[in-house]
């Protein structure tokens, strides 16, 4: 090793080792061929790999039904670490892509390329020694033929010479013999000069053969080898770049993985249990000491606790009579943290209508859930409402592009949609307000109540000192309702002339409470008044019905038909005062300028609103 150069080559160093050289060339691209498939093999595990950890990551997505668990720090660092995850599983396939792209097909034509010079050259090797053997084989011939006319000469020459010493042939024989030792020596002079020439060609040749071409066989096989060579040598640096390339992005995801577990929060999640169980129902009080030695009897005792465990048997909700959550309800709730196969709360507002079923705490996110997601329908159909109208006059204008008339039907289902839509919005928005207010004071029963919303100044119910807190702060929709009504318009009292009546009749539609609430009612003497639910005394109770001023200008935008008590028609293009502007509900409080004295309410989007200047 010590004595080859750079300059060393197979053609001088190997000239004799054709053979071994051909054995050694095949031996070498097989090799760089096996290589190749390592590679591929390589870049198959990659992307099996990448294609596991997609599934894996898939197999371990939250579940429509698990969403909510979702809003646990843990939960949610969970969810950013699968992105990661499945971003690393990209990371992988771009490493087996490029190694497919990049090595393993330049490395398959490159096989094929060497093999196709391998061949050729061996054929040239194998043309240029045929050559030299066929040159050998004249040679040989050309030798063969001079050695026997030499010997037949020198026959011809030792004839001649003894017929020429013996004096018993004639002179005719001699001469015979001297012809035939001249063509003999003639002869064997051609076969001499023919063995000279051949002997001169092979010399040439043969020093060409192992001077110049063989040896530039040699060459090219050489050529050849270290080309294979260096392209296992780039190949797998290319290799080594190519994956490099991907460890940044990797870093970066395993980063987000740390990311994801530094949002864990303990507290968090527990302030979240919390916020997700808590009933909002206070803890039952103490149990009261029975004194029998003062009168009393085993049966007052008794008849206390049978009547809590008696309440405590609630069997729809599984609460007792003070909120606290039964055994059975517990079960229920179990798995809080089961976020992969258990279905946890998904079901909890499968239920009434109001979610009075619900603890209260509960009922209000439910609420505030529904209320959002109408707030997102009545923006949509109010979008495809004006979209069609835009339609519509585009039509008006030029009856040539379409008839007016076809999108009357789609316009008036969309504006029968939007309405009830608005009814929803206004209903459950009295169903939360009833629940916050119950939260406030403290009554947190389930009874069903519509809580109207009530415009401008509530209607505001006293008791005396015997009353109970549940009557002044929460009516049941069963009988509260057409009382508070009924007693309403028995007793109201006008303080200025041409105050309308209420209009009567109660309902759960939005309308049902603006209806109710054309006047502000307030109570004259919140001292001495009461109410018992069923008759008000005009001499002790009174109610006050004050015209409200006007804040502003409304133009109706479209024609509405008033189909539900509380609202009223208005014309196309018609104005009228503006008396309370959209409390979030999607109606306004408007009153006619002109003629009979009316006021109630309109859809807010069907109206264009201009306020006076205070």
């Amino acid at each position: 090793m010590a004595t080859l150069t750079e300059n060393a080559n197979w053609g001088t160093e190997l000239w004799d080792q054709y053979d071994n050289l051909s054995i050694h060339t095949l031996k070498g691209i097989d090799f760089l061929e096996r290589y190749g498939h390592f590679v591929r093999d390589r870049a198959t595990i990659e992307s099996e790999y990448a294609y596991k950890l997609r599934r894996l990551v898939k197999n371990y997505q939250p579940k429509k039904k698990d969403e909510e668990d979702y809003q646990f720090t843990s939960c949610r660092a969970f969810k950013a670490l699968m992105t990661e995850i499945n971003d690393m599983a990209g990371q992988h396939e771009v490493v087996a892509e490029d190694l497919q792209a990049n090595v393993i097909r330049e490395l398959t034509a490159l096989v094929k390329d060497l093999r196709e010079e391998r061949k050729k050259q061996l054929q040239e090797g194998q043309r240029l020694s045929q050559s030299l053997q066929t040159q050998i084989e004249s040679l040989q011939r050309a030798k063969k033929a001079y050695d026997k006319a030499f010997k037949e000469a020198e026959k011809a020459i030792d004839g001649f010479q003894k017929a020429d010493a013996d004096f018993n042939l004639s002179r005719a024989e001699v001469e015979k013999h001297r012809a035939n030792m001249a063509h003999k020596t003639q002869t064997c002079d051609q076969a001499k000069n023919e063995y000279a020439v051949q002997l001169q060609q092979t010399n040439q040749l043969q020093r060409q053969h192992f001077r110049s071409g063989l040896p530039e066989v040699f060459r090219q096989l050489q050529d050849l080898d270290e080309k294979r060579i260096k392209n296992i040598k780039n190949f797998i640096k290319g290799s080594v770049e190519l994956e490099r390339n991907v460890f940044p992005i990797i870093n970066k995801c395993l980063d987000g993985v740390l990311k994801a577990a530094d949002i864990i929060n303990e507290k968090e999640d527990t302030l979240l249990v919390i916020e997700k169980y808590k009933s909002g129902f206070q803890p039952p009080e103490d149990f009261p000491f029975e004194d029998l030695s003062k009168g009393g009897s085993d049966s007052g005792s008794a008849n206390n606790l049978n009547n809590i465990q008696l309440g405590s048997k609630i069997k729809d909700g599984g609460y007792t009579v003070k909120g606290t959550i039964t055994g059975k309800a517990m079960k229920k709730r179990a798995g809080i943290f089961n976020i992969f196969g258990s279905r946890g709360n998904a079901a909890i507002a499968d239920g009434k209508e109001d979610l009075s079923e619900l603890p209260p705490n509960q009922r209000r996110k439910k609420l505030m859930q529904k209320i959002e997601e109408l707030k997102t329908k009545v923006t949509q159909e109010t979008a495809a409402r004006d979209g069609l109208m835009k339609m519509k006059g585009v039509y008006e204008g030029n009856p040539a592009l379409g008839d007016p008339r076809t999108i009357e039907s789609q316009l008036n289902e969309c504006s029968h949609r939007l309405e009830k839509l608005q009814q929803d919005l206004v209903r459950y928005q009295g169903y939360l307000d009833e629940v916050v207010k119950g939260i406030q004071s403290g009554n947190l029963t389930n009874s069903v109540t519509g809580s109207p919303r009530l415009l401008n100044g509530s209607s505001r119910i006293h008791r005396n000192s015997g009353g109970s807190a549940a009557e002044e702060n929460s009516l049941s929709r069963s009988a509260s309702d057409s009382s508070v009504t009924n007693t309403t318009l028995n007793n109201i009292k006008r303080s200025a002339p041409g105050t309308p009546q209420l209009n009567h009749g109660c309902s759960n539609s939005p309308e049902s409470g603006l209806g109710t609430s054309h006047t502000s009612l307030h109570h004259a003497d919140s001292d001495q008044d009461q109410y018992d639910g069923n008759h008000a005394d005009p001499e002790s109770e009174y109610y006050e019905a004050d015209v409200l001023p006007a804040i502003g200008i409304c133009r109706a935008l479209y024609a509405f038909e008033a189909a539900s008590e509380g609202s009223i028609p208005m014309a196309q293009d018609e104005e009228l005062h503006l008396i309370e502007v959209d409390q979030g509900d999607g109606w306004t409080r408007v009153r006619r300028i002109n003629g009979e004295f009316e006021e109630g309410f309109v859809p807010t989007t069907y109206i264009e609103t201009s306020l006076f200047n205070t």
